[in-house]
């Protein structure tokens, strides 16, 4: 499958000079917006850069089984083109990104990958269950989860925070990844691994994104007392809490303008691209993170520190 965009250290398509203090930083994308929530990758410029030709798989995860929400884009599928590339089958659950879907599939089936696309409502309970039924049937198993899907919905105050908007923030989020969790937890041997996106602004309280931190903020505290819960198990529970990745969820949630400097105010003066994140969820899928749970990793370019 062909992608609109060349890999290399410039993987940036446009750049913005700040100006100020001689500062600059290089800018994701241009001003955009989409409509939609969670939002659209294949309408996205630049499209986000989901895989590094450089990355060689080892066998880390050779045979494993693993779910994948919201991975038919943005951090998701670059969680499963990584994963695939390790020796894993994937299942991707997604909402009705089926232009999306069907991309990852085609590209991890191009990689000598399989893929399975289940489309649903991650905040149905029943959706869940046939999640894991699916699941079961195609593969046999499960080994590793990970609770990506998610909504953003920026808003300027808390009294402009819908009934319906707080309501369907916490239910995909939160509830989601509980309903899911609760139907894999079964079927999950020692030495399985659970993987829950945080993001960076639970850790600095992002003031136009409330009830989104609140959720992100429960996915922190889901994690540690999962993690304690399974620790005896040997099932292993961690989350991520990444910075300004160039997603779907960017200009479905921000209005146009703010597009440009997201990621600016990092240390690193910029935000990121998918790819960048795939071998943290490798590592804590895998063997590798062995002695690793209850942890919450921050990719974040030095946004957040501590």
């Amino acid at each position: 499958m062909d992608f609109d965009y060349e890999f290399g250290n410039k993987y940036y398509n446009y750049y913005y000079p700040l100006g100020i203090e001689s500062t600059e930083y290089e800018i994701m994308a241009p001003e955009q917006s989409q409509s939609v929530q969670p939002g659209l990758e294949y309408l996205m410029t630049p499209r986000p850069i989901f895989d590094n030709p450089n990355y060689v798989g080892s066998g880390k995860l050779k045979d494993k089984v693993a779910i994948i929400t919201g991975g038919d884009s943005g951090l998701g599928r670059a969680a499963a083109v990584a994963f695939t590339k390790e020796g894993a089958k994937v299942v991707i659950p997604y909402y009705n990104e089926h232009k999306d879907a069907e991309e990852t599939k085609d590209y991890i089936e191009s990689l000598g990958g399989e893929c399975l696309l289940l489309s649903g409502d991650i905040s149905d309970p029943n959706f869940s269950k046939e999640i894991v039924y699916e699941t079961l049937n195609r593969f046999g198993k499960i080994d590793i989860l990970v609770n990506n899907a998610g909504v953003q919905y920026q808003q300027d105050s808390l009294e402009c925070i819908s009934d319906e908007q707080f309501d369907r923030t916490m239910k995909v989020n939160v509830y989601g990844m509980f309903y899911l969790t609760r139907e894999v937890l079964p079927y999950l041997n020692p030495g399985s691994s659970i993987i829950n996106l945080s993001s960076v602004t639970t850790f600095y309280g992002d003031p136009q994104l409330i009830d989104y931190v609140t959720t992100k903020g429960a996915i922190v505290g889901f994690t540690r007392a999962l993690a304690r819960n399974l620790a005896l198990k040997n099932i292993r529970v961690n989350a991520i809490a990444p910075g300004f990745f160039w997603t779907p969820l960017q200009p479905a949630c921000w209005v146009k303008e703010k597009i440009p400097s997201l990621g600016s105010d990092a240390a690193m003066a910029r935000g990121a691209m998918p790819y960048e994140l795939a071998p943290t969820f490798v590592f804590l899928a895998s063997d590798d993170s062995s002695y690793v749970t209850g942890q919450v990793l921050h990719n974040n370019g030095g946004q957040v520190m501590g």
